[in-house]
């Protein structure tokens, strides 16, 4: 297992995060233990979850299945999520946040969160809100580091920009959306996060099973899968190639002799920026086959041609101005500076 900073931190995580969105969905409580041994025994030292997932029962079970192992665990977690019926029961609020870390810290049953997320935009409450309880969620020792998700670029350079003004602790990591189908980030966000030294962590990093090795081009739903159940499975994110991506990915994928997963998960983890991706699992055979994506390097041919077939065309204003540097260095030699000292 390789493990990476986390941005500019000296943070290390593994480069296989795993997931437990299914917890207390689809995962019960002895899977979801021998999901946990397993990515130990890995090397896995990050682990992923939201008060949200599964109404609360995700946390409670990562909790239990960490128990007397915290210290070798990262653990992350997220707010924003409705999670009980009142007006201040969601968002991101300076009430909502301090009442959300204590709830997730007690089910959890852990003093601390490595990393603190807030998993969507809310737009009713002021940025400086946020980052202020925040800033003293890491004060007080509760919080270690701070991260956002979903978040537009233009949103996320604010919440910086406020951060880096008021000195206080600032975002260190941003989870987006993020594979071979759904490339829409590489134009502003991964270049931000690179400029500004962020962690990038994956979710989604099969398009929610479709590039597991399960579908064929052309099918959008499989009995029993997410997609029968219309249980986060993201298809309204992908791009229109998708099936051609799909297509070549099943091709690299047997000539590699490598699970399409583990393909698909390796491309991702080759990108620029990228720090981590989330696995998620019902079963462990599942999680086993997606934990293969590290320890080996995607190159040549094979990475040249999922490169190609995924990529999106450039929109504007990338579209216009990308090589204009060619027009600054060819300016040396245009007609007008002829015989001009």
């Amino acid at each position: 297992m390789e493990y990476r900073r986390m941005g500019r931190t000296g943070l290390k995580v593994s480069e296989v995060c795993l997931g437990t969105m299914t917890f207390g969905h689809s995962t019960e409580e002895d899977e979801a233990a021998r999901q946990v041994d397993l990515a130990f025994d890995a090397g896995v030292n990050f682990f992923d979850t939201a008060d949200g997932y599964g109404s609360g029962a995700s946390e409670e079970m990562l909790g239990r299945a960490l128990k007397g192992r915290r210290r070798d665990a990262i653990v992350a977690t997220k707010f924003f999520n409705p999670m009980g019926p009142g007006p201040n029961e969601s968002g991101m609020s300076r009430v909502r946040i301090m009442q959300a870390i204590d709830d997730s810290l007690t089910r959890l049953q852990m003093d601390h969160v490595d990393l603190y997320y807030i998993h969507h935009v809310d737009t009713q409450t002021p940025l400086d809100e946020m980052l202020r309880a925040l800033e003293d969620l890491v004060r007080q020792g509760k919080v270690r580091y701070t991260a956002c998700s979903n978040y537009q670029a233009w949103r996320l350079s604010e919440a910086m920009w406020i951060s880096d003004s008021k000195g206080w602790s600032r975002f260190e990591c941003y989870q987006p959306q993020y594979s071979l189908v759904v490339r829409d980030i590489e134009q502003e966000i991964i270049p931000l996060c690179e400029l500004k030294g962020l962690g990038v962590v994956a979710w989604s990093p099969l398009g929610g099973g479709f590039l597991s090795g399960k579908y064929r081009p052309g099918e959008r739903t499989l009995e029993g899968a997410r997609s029968d159940e219309g249980w986060a499975y993201p298809q309204r994110y992908f791009a229109s190639n998708a099936d051609e991506t799909l297509h070549v990915l099943l091709d690299v994928a047997a000539e590699l002799g490598r699970s399409p997963a583990q393909v698909a998960l390796r491309w991702l983890l080759e990108r620029p920026a990228m720090t981590s991706v989330i696995v998620g699992a019902r079963k462990l055979d599942q999680l086993r086959d997606n934990l293969g994506a590290s320890g080996w390097r995607l190159e040549g041919d094979a990475l040249a041609r999922l490169n190609e077939v995924s990529h999106l065309p450039d929109r504007y204003p990338e579209a216009m101005e990308k090589n204009m540097h060619e027009r600054r260095n060819d300016a040396v030699d245009m007609p007008s500076l002829a015989g001009e000292a």
